[in-house]
């Protein structure tokens, strides 16, 4: 059951939302914002009409009887009834009208937010809604990377924080201790997405897990030691789209000499920056560094009890209770963890020891999604929200990253979020953490 907020909150995230909207948009032309015809993307143009639909659809129509405001909106800006490919072809609004829309509809909505605390129903739609904006803004984001488009100016952004770079590598594993666990989400949270229901007991072995995700000098290895040429690192699957793409290593860096690299980020080439996490790269790619490493990735399970769980008195097992995020169970502006597009980009991976987990896990949220092991399926006894699209087509062809990305709103992102893509996906802001084989000098089989 969805607890009830503030309308005041309400109307926060949704200006909050808009406002970073506008900041993605902000210098593109209208060329830019129809962009060209790619799998990985949408039309930028028809994004931002689809979610002023969205919002108009799922709270002003079907729940308060709205008229709709364009008689063709449906028939334009519908992501189940419209396939990607044709959306390039659509006679959608140009960009003036197309912002006055999205304006037109974010007014309606704040309009209805009257009185001190919004109703259960309102509680639940509206934060969904905004919460389906800020994941659109994340893919705006790597939307502009992926085109080469200049790099979003945030308002919120900062410079690059003096503790966030030359901390070097963060190398090792912690050891989390076996026992139950409550994975997924209860029910005392002010949201929850419905793939998180409910927390439900699972038995947890001992494991040991990398301290911080796999950084570019550690993936530069492997593509040194010619891992993408070498068959025995890859699953099938992963061979055949390395065949096809014919990739030789991650998709955005470019050869600088024997062994050296550049990265474009954004418009730019850079100097690929050695201790920063690798990004960028697919479950395929993970899967195959870690074959090479004599590592594994994670369980999604694994992953969560490492962010989320805690030690009992005698650190032998893992305790009942839970965190909400890694460092605790708060989360504000000054948070230790590179969300909501405080910087521009990923920081180092031994920066901000402040958010390590319980275990010493350090930027399990934040910097980059990091690619799990497991296959998407529903928790025991799902049941889909008001949005039945969210999350079930997905179960069973998309893999579960976990953590959320620099770009990622820290209001959307906790210990227990699940987010979900296929396997070849190496737009998205991901990356990855590992696990060790053997623990103790035990291999586990």
């Amino acid at each position: 059951m969805t607890k009830i907020v503030a309308n005041n909150y309400l109307a926060e995230i949704l200006t909050d939302t808009h406002k970073r909207t506008m900041e993605l948009v902000a210098g593109l032309d209208q060329e830019q914002m129809l962009g060209p015809k790619l799998p990985t993307v949408n039309p930028l143009l028809w994004e931002i009409g689809h979610v002023a639909w969205f919002y108009e659809q799922f709270i002003l129509r079907s729940l308060y009887g709205y008229e709709p405001t364009l008689p063709n909106g449906d028939a334009l800006y519908d992501s189940i009834a419209i396939e990607h490919e044709v959306r390039w072809d659509l006679p959608l609004l140009p960009l003036d009208e197309c912002l006055r829309y999205i304006n037109t509809i974010r007014d309606r909505l704040l309009g209805r937010l009257t009185g001190a605390q919004a109703s259960a129903q309102d509680s639940f739609i509206y934060q969904f809604a905004a919460f389906h904006q800020d994941m659109h803004n994340e893919a705006y984001s790597y939307s502009r990377q992926t085109l080469a488009y200049p790099a979003p100016d945030f308002a919120s952004v900062r410079h690059l924080p003096r503790d966030a770079t030359n901390h070097g590598p963060l190398p090792g594993d912690v050891t989390v201790p076996g026992g139950k666990f409550m994975l997924g989400s209860g029910g005392d949270a002010s949201f929850l997405f419905d793939n998180e229901k409910w927390a439900h007991a699972v038995t947890v072995d001992p494991f040991q897990i990398a301290r911080a995700p796999v950084s570019n000098t550690e993936f530069a290895a492997f593509v040194a030691d010619g891992g993408y040429r070498r068959r025995e690192f890859w699953q099938d699957v992963g061979w055949d789209w390395r065949l096809q793409t014919q990739a030789e290593h991650p998709v955005y860096w470019v050869a600088a000499g024997a062994d050296q690299w550049q990265v474009r980020h954004f418009d730019q080439l850079i100097d690929l920056p050695p201790d920063q996490p690798v990004l960028h790269v697919n479950w395929y790619e993970a899967n195959a560094w870690c074959n090479w490493a004599r590592r594994r990735l994670p369980t999604e399970i694994e992953w969560e009890a490492a962010a989320a769980g805690e030690p009992d008195g005698s650190g032998a097992l893992l305790f009942e209770r839970k965190r909400r995020y890694p460092w605790g169970n708060s989360h504000g502006a000054g948070s230790p963890a590179n969300l909501d597009g405080r910087v521009t980009g990923c920081i180092d991976v031994a920066a901000w020891p402040e958010g390590d987990s319980a275990f010493g896990c350090r930027q399990m949220l934040g910097n980059v999604w990091e690619w799990t092991s497991s296959t998407f399926d529903p928790y025991p006894g799902f049941m889909p929200d008001a949005y039945r699209e969210y999350s079930e087509p997905m179960f069973g062809t998309t893999k579960v990253l976990r953590g959320g990305a620099w770009a990622t709103r820290g209001r959307t992102v906790n210990n227990m979020y699940r987010n979900f893509f296929t396997p070849e996906r190496r737009d998205i802001l991901a990356g990855f953490r590992t696990c060790a084989l053997k623990i103790n000098g035990v291999r586990l089989d």
